[in-house]
C-alpha cells in the first residue's frame, strides 16, 4: 500500500501516542524509584522523572516516530521549547476549564491532555523533526 502524506501522518501520530505511553510509564517509574529508593521529595522526584521522560521522548520520537536524520543539537533545543509550549497549552486548558467553565478539577486535568498531545505532535512533526528536501544535484 502506498504511503500518502495523510497515511504517513496517521502512522506517525499512532507511534507518537505509543511513545507517550512508554514515556509516561518510564517517567512515573523514575519518580517512584527516586522517592522510594533515594528518599527524594516530590519536587526532586518529579523533576528527575520529567527529565528522564524528556530524554526518552526525544530519543524515541526522533528515531522511531519521525526517523529524523538532521542536526541533533538544534532539534533538542527546539524540542525543549515545544515541551514548554505544549505544557502551556495544557495549563491554559486546565485553568480555563476550572476557572471559566467551573469543571471538576480532576476532569479539567484530563481535558488538558489532548491540547498538550496535539500541540506537541504538530510542532514536533512540522518544526522539530521536519524533513528537509535535499535539492537535486547537491
Amino acid at each position: 500500500m502506498h504511503n500518502t502524506p495523510t497515511r504517513t501522518t496517521l502512522i506517525q501520530f499512532i507511534k507518537f501516542l505509543g511513545v507517550g505511553v512508554a514515556n509516561t510509564l518510564i517517567g512515573l517509574s523514575v519518580i517512584y524509584a527516586t522517592k522510594w529508593f533515594l528518599g527524594a521529595g516530590d519536587v526532586i522526584a518529579n523533576a528527575t522523572g520529567y527529565a528522564v521522560g524528556l530524554i526518552v521522548s526525544f530519543t524515541l520520537n526522533s528515531r522511531w516516530t519521525f526517523s529524523y536524520r538532521g542536526p541533533r543539537r538544534a532539534a533538542v533545543l527546539k524540542f525543549l521549547g515545544v515541551a514548554l509550549i505544549a505544557y502551556g497549552m495544557n495549563l491554559l486548558t486546565v485553568m480555563a476549564a476550572i476557572e471559566v467553565f467551573r469543571i471538576n478539577t480532576y476532569v479539567a486535568q484530563a481535558l488538558g491532555v489532548p491540547p498538550y498531545t496535539l500541540t506537541s505532535f504538530l510542532l514536533s512533526k512540522f518544526f522539530v523533526f521536519r524533513h528537509r528536501q535535499v535539492p537535486q544535484g547537491s
